[in-house]
C-alpha cells in the first residue's frame, strides 16, 4: 500500500458537514459527487497528502444509511492507495483477508475500489483504491 488515500466519514447532512469541515480544516471541499450504485453522495477535502471523504446516504437501503442508523456519524472507512488493485486484492486474499467484492468497482473521485471485511481487518472497513483509467 502506497499511502492513506482518504478517510471516509459518514454524515447525516452533507451540506452542514461541508460547512463544519471547511471551518475545521481551513479549506473548502473540492468536489461533490454521487455514486448511484452505492446510494451515496460524497464530498472531498484535500488535507496535505491525504483526503477526507464525507459520505451522505441517498437511499435508506444504502450501506451508509445502515451505518448511520447503527453507529451514527463518524469514521466509516480508511482507504489506502494501491498501484495495482487486482494484485493488491489477490495478495490480501492470500493472506487471509476477506474481500467484500471479488472485482473492483467504480468509486468516487475517479477510482477503482474494493473493500476488506472489518472482521478480518481489526474491526476497520478497509478500502483499496487505484486511479481509474477508462
Amino acid at each position: 500500500m502506497d499511502k492513506i488515500e482518504h478517510i471516509g466519514i459518514a454524515v447525516h447532512n452533507l451540506e452542514k458537514a461541508n460547512v463544519m469541515y471547511a471551518a475545521l480544516l481551513g479549506v473548502e471541499h473540492y468536489k461533490i459527487e454521487e455514486v448511484a450504485s452505492e446510494g451515496v453522495r460524497t464530498s472531498f477535502f484535500k488535507v496535505g497528502e491525504s483526503k477526507i471523504e464525507l459520505l451522505e446516504a441517498t437511499s435508506k437501503e444504502s450501506p451508509i444509511a445502515k451505518f448511520l442508523a447503527k453507529k451514527g456519524e463518524g469514521i466509516h472507512h480508511i482507504a489506502y492507495a494501491v498501484e495495482d488493485i487486482h494484485a493488491a486484492m489477490q495478495d490480501l486474499a492470500e493472506k487471509g483477508f476477506t474481500l467484500l467484492n471479488q472485482e473492483p468497482k467504480k468509486g468516487a473521485d475517479n477510482k477503482w475500489v474494493a473493500f476488506l471485511h472489518p472482521k478480518t481487518a481489526g474491526g476497520v472497513l478497509v478500502e483499496l483504491c487505484a486511479e481509474r483509467v477508462d
